[in-house]
């Protein structure tokens, strides 16, 4: 078990530390700016990823039904937890918010996309590219709701969901697919050099982003909601998303890739929906940091035990 769990880091989360080591030394020392590289992700490289993956991917409708029933049902059990252990604790709406953002949404495209590939091959981040895309739209309405009841506002959230150019990339795949078609081989291969800058460039931006979030000093009371989300994100997040798997029937390689993208640690789209709607930004930015650290332990454990 321990010599499976090492070969396991050497193999994925080593790789994957490197450019998220060199991304928060950029930032620390000389001060990285990573909007201009936030902006080439959103905009170029998560669109060339999807575009190139779901274009060749081996994906079947089964796989696309078990995967949005597992985002729904996965995202409700979650929010559920969160809400009724944040009133049980009696924590302020502001940390009950944040403990929802927390608990709900996972860091599965910048770092769960490069570790699935790594950890199940080509075919893994086929099976995963549906889940990110349900991912980005829920991100974008759920998560919107989640982190501003009372100022949430549905046309704003479709608004923002369309202004994504992965979606424009994801629904344009499955229209040539559908069609039987295929882009000139020089387009493919354009695509794909680009998909293959995706995952330096943002686990770079992961690393930088981890040294600019977490500095600040939490106050006592949200000392509380802080450690709650970690155990919910790192502990019971997996047996929830094992709970769901087993209740759908999800089988083969669906079902580590979706358990691990369900178990990453907190998305890092959590602390700018947090800052934008005070719903607790200090206690959001901490755990992005410590649930991030932490993975790297938990998620090698984790790979070894589904790993098929």
């Amino acid at each position: 078990m321990i010599q499976h769990v090492l070969s396991t880091l050497l193999q994925t989360i080593i790789p994957l530390s490197i450019p998220v080591i060199a991304g928060a030394l950029l930032r620390y020392f000389i001060h990285l700016d990573t909007k201009p590289l936030t902006v080439l992700y959103l905009y170029f490289l998560s669109p060339a990823i999807l575009l190139e993956t779901l274009l060749t991917a081996d994906i079947t409708w089964t796989d696309v039904y078990h995967t949005a029933g597992f985002s729904v049902l996965n995202l409700l059990l979650l929010w559920g937890a969160a809400q009724l252990i944040g009133r049980l604790l009696r924590l302020p709406a502001a940390e009950r918010a944040g403990l929802t953002l927390v608990s709900t949404f996972t860091n599965s495209v910048n770092y769960g996309l490069p570790l699935v590939l790594l950890a199940f091959g080509k075919l893994g981040l086929d099976k995963a590219s549906v889940y990110v895309i349900g991912q980005m739209l829920i991100v974008n309405t759920v998560g919107v709701y989640f982190a501003a009841r009372s100022e949430f506002s549905v046309k704003n959230a479709v608004q923002s969901v369309f202004r994504l150019p992965a979606i424009y990339a994801a629904a344009f795949a499955i229209l040539v697919r559908s069609l039987g078609m295929h882009l000139p081989e020089g387009v493919q291969s354009g695509i794909a050099m680009a998909a293959g800058a995706y995952s330096p460039v943002v686990l770079a931006i992961l690393g930088a982003q981890m040294i600019s979030v977490g500095r600040e000093k939490l106050e006592r009371g949200v000392k509380q909601a802080f450690w709650t989300g970690l155990v919910i994100r790192l502990v019971l997040s997996p047996w929830i998303a094992a709970l769901v798997l087993l209740l759908l029937n999800v089988q083969g390689t669906l079902f580590p890739v979706l358990l691990v993208l369900a178990s990453m640690p907190v998305a890092v789209n959590a602390v700018v929906l947090s800052e934008k709607f005070n719903a607790s930004p200090k206690l959001v930015s901490k755990c992005i940091l410590y649930t991030t650290l932490a993975s790297f332990v938990v998620l090698p454990v984790l790979i070894t035990l589904v790993h098929p």
